[in-house]
């Protein structure tokens, strides 16, 4: 998604003019025109194209994300989760890869083309993945290579401009992420077999459907680029731009308020910080699932289905909490909501440890006995039994349920309660999006008049090696060593992030505070 329109969009909302009467005169008329109303119009309708476009790019990563591990599995029973962890994290690595190609693209061409082109990639990569079933071997490797290209057809969301439509743009982000689980936990009544064309060897199922129907709104949207979107650019004072590739920062006429270097021990601080939320995001995301099916013997469709639900019901949460969090922050101030933030996540992972006694059910004992009913999840509370091996017929088709034998941590690691994982859900729901929405919002300050491009892609490269680090740390850990190791050292990490808040808490202020000309208002 590119920011086919650049400066503030501030009066869009409240319909106020963007010049104020006689202001024109004052700037050099050679350079600029005032915005007529249809000029505004046709604006807007492209701005709120770059809202569908964010929103569908970022259901194009959830609507998949909790079936991915079942799909893995059934398409190559050897892969373990450990491989899940390069999968999720290869959309961010394609996506990190995108982004520099796509944005020297629309340095030189008109932005609608390379919005287009990655639409276009991220259409044939969906449909890649529904074919990954097909070959007859390495069927990890295609999966893993269409992740990588719906993440390469992602990557022109970095051309997006960070103005005042961020909190729009971060809103369609937000409800792409509610509706992505929403839509996979609807397909899953589809079932894992479906209805299979033969003619074109496609299997239309819980797994394939979610991925088609991301192609078809890939497709609804480039047609909306050609018949409607149109670029424009402006600058901030809303003037028309005659440069294809203006930059509204770039000026003759000297920025008193711009005077003063700007606090780069707090930039750093911002990116690290930055990097550890979106960090244990992904963790938390990338082994819901296996983790789920480990834990509680659920199936592949339960699985999908029930964490599918838990995910919307966290997205809806973290809604609420990024419109609750703008006025909260305006009396109580970013960093103290920050820090509260970390402290909800630390909570949220330190619940997760296995505390308990319960062995969760071994998947071999499974294996080799179908007539043993399954532990349902409202039977979590039942004390453990033994399960006496029986050979099964050799025509047996049984889902192997339960903890890999295979995973040696299984044999002595306590279960994770059900109750323990919906109460971290709801925390971690609640924590991220308040770290998320105040550490942009103290970097926006910090960085304050100065020109913001290259600081924005310091803080875009933070949150890509997050998300590409996030799943294969946690699902090398998870699958090696467990749950127990994986979630502590999560803890641990985020008691390293308090503690650097605590270190640079006086440092992170907006940068006219910084230089006398504002006074600080909240602590």
């Amino acid at each position: 998604m590119a920011a086919a329109v650049s400066g503030p969009e501030v009066a869009a909302e409240g319909q106020e003019p963007l010049l104020r009467p006689g202001e024109a005169d004052e700037e050099d008329s050679g350079r600029d025109v005032v915005e007529t109303q249809e000029h505004y119009k046709s604006r807007w309708r492209s701005i709120w194209i770059m809202y569908l476009t964010m929103f569908l790019s970022s259901v194009g990563f959830s609507i998949v994300i909790m079936s991915v591990w079942p799909y893995l599995q059934k398409i190559d029973p050897t892969a373990d989760a450990s491989f899940l962890g390069w999968i999720i994290a290869s959309y961010s690595i394609g996506q990190m890869v995108a982004s520099p190609l796509f944005g020297l693209w629309s340095n030189y061409r008109p932005r609608r083309e390379p919005l287009v082109i990655s639409t276009a990639i991220s259409v044939a990569a969906n449909c890649l993945y529904a074919y990954v079933h097909v070959p007859h071997s390495h069927n990890r490797y295609y999966m893993l290579a269409a992740r990588a290209l719906v993440g390469f057809g992602a990557g022109a969301t970095s051309l997006m401009e960070r103005t005042s439509t961020m909190a729009n743009t971060s809103a369609c982000q937000a409800v792409g992420f509610i509706l992505g689980p929403v839509f996979q936990t609807c397909f899953t009544l589809i079932g894992e077999e479906g209805i299979t064309w033969k003619l074109v060897q496609l299997q239309l199922n819980m797994y394939t459907a979610p991925v088609l129907f991301a192609a078809l709104l890939g497709v609804i949207n480039i047609i909306l680029f050609f018949s409607i979107f149109r670029e424009h650019q402006v600058d901030d004072m809303g003037r028309q731009c005659k440069s294809v590739n203006f930059e509204g920062e770039e000026s003759n006429i000297p920025d008193q308020d711009a005077e003063g270097n700007i606090d780069h021990v707090a930039v750093v601080a911002i990116n690290f910080l930055f990097f550890v939320i979106l960090f244990v995001f992904a963790v938390f995301e990338t082994i819901a699932t296996p983790l789920t099916m480990d834990m509680y013997s659920w199936t592949r469709k339960e699985a999908v289905f029930y964490n599918g639900i838990i995910l919307s019901m966290v997205g809806i949460e973290s809604v609420i909490v990024f419109m609750v969090v703008k006025m909260l922050s305006k009396k109580t101030g970013e960093r103290a909501i920050l820090h509260g933030g970390l402290l909800i996540v630390l909570v949220g992972f330190f619940i997760l440890l296995p505390w308990g006694k319960k062995l969760p059910n071994i998947q071999w004992q499974e294996i080799k006995n179908n007539s043993i009913p399954r532990t349902a999840a409202t039977e979590m509370l039942m004390p453990f039994w033994s399960l006496q091996a029986t050979p099964l017929p050799s025509n047996h088709t049984v889902e192997p349920v339960g903890c890999p034998v295979t995973q040696s941590w299984c044999l002595n690691t306590p279960m994770i309660y059900l109750a323990q994982y919906i109460s971290s859900d709801i925390l971690i729901g609640l924590g991220y999006p308040v770290c998320n929405v105040m550490s942009y919002t103290l970097y926006s300050k910090i960085l304050g008049p100065k020109p913001q491009g290259v600081y924005m892609g310091w803080l875009t490269a933070s949150g890509s090696g997050a998300r590409i680090l996030g799943p294969v740390f946690v699902s090398q850990i998870y699958t090696r060593l467990g749950p127990r190791w994986a979630f502590s050292l999560i803890c641990g990490v985020v008691v390293v992030s308090l503690l650097l808040l605590e270190i640079v808490y006086k440092r992170l202020i907006a940068f006219s505070v910084r230089y006398g000309r504002m006074q600080e208002e909240n602590c």
